[in-house]
């Protein structure tokens, strides 16, 4: 190492704890020389509003949510309320008419009871088994052919028709048909409230 090359270090060195002394000194370093802080200044603040445009710019778009489906606008109409105690007969709907207290009485298809008319046919040319031989014969200015009644204590209540009338069978009176003799005396001669049946009007 010559003595220029020793002086240089020296210098340096000196310096370096001068910078060293005047930090602990001051809390801050010395200007360094050849740096032009108003222009470093000035790009910072070029870059900052860069990253600024560029984080405005990158912003994610927020998209409105789907609305939520609505519901059909079709009108369902309610069931129209029926009355419980109407009912059904031959597929039609039927409700109670009136009560007429009547003498009830059986019968059968038999000479024991039609005598010459035992054909096995009903004053209406119906069959004695038409809706399962459950029906009964009333005065037809009382009762006209193909009313409908519910008896207590005959076909499990449920309605019949009137298809059949007999010489006897006059005024407030019906005759119940049963498939023999026996089981028509069975019944015996009652005084009972009978149901008339009537079809409801439908629109």
């Amino acid at each position: 190492m010559g003595v220029l090359d020793g002086a240089a270090w020296l210098a340096a060195f000196s310096l370096v704890v001068a910078s060293a002394i005047w930090t602990k000194q001051t809390g801050t370093l010395p200007a360094l020389v050849g740096i032009d802080q108003s222009a470093m200044a000035r790009d910072v603040s070029v870059e900052t509003q860069r990253t600024v445009q560029t984080a405005v710019l990158q912003e994610p778009t927020i998209e409105p949510s789907p609305e939520p489906a609505t519901t059909s606008d079709t009108v369902i109409e309610a069931a129209p309320v029926i009355d419980p105690s109407y009912r059904w007969f031959d597929g039609k709907l039927i409700r109670p008419a009136r009560v007429i207290y009547m003498t009830v009485t059986g019968y059968s298809p038999d000479a024991r009871s039609c005598g010459k008319f035992a054909d096995g046919k009903t004053a209406t040319m119906n069959s004695v088994w038409t809706n399962g031989m459950k029906l009964v014969a009333a005065d037809p200015k009382v009762l006209p052919y193909w009313s409908m009644v519910s008896i207590p204590g005959y076909a499990n209540t449920e309605i019949v028709p009137v298809l059949d009338c007999g010489g006897a069978i006059k005024g407030n009176r019906l005759d119940l048909l049963y498939p023999t003799h026996e089981i028509a005396l069975q019944w015996g001669v009652r005084q009972v409230p009978v149901t008339v049946w009537e079809y409801v009007e439908t629109q």
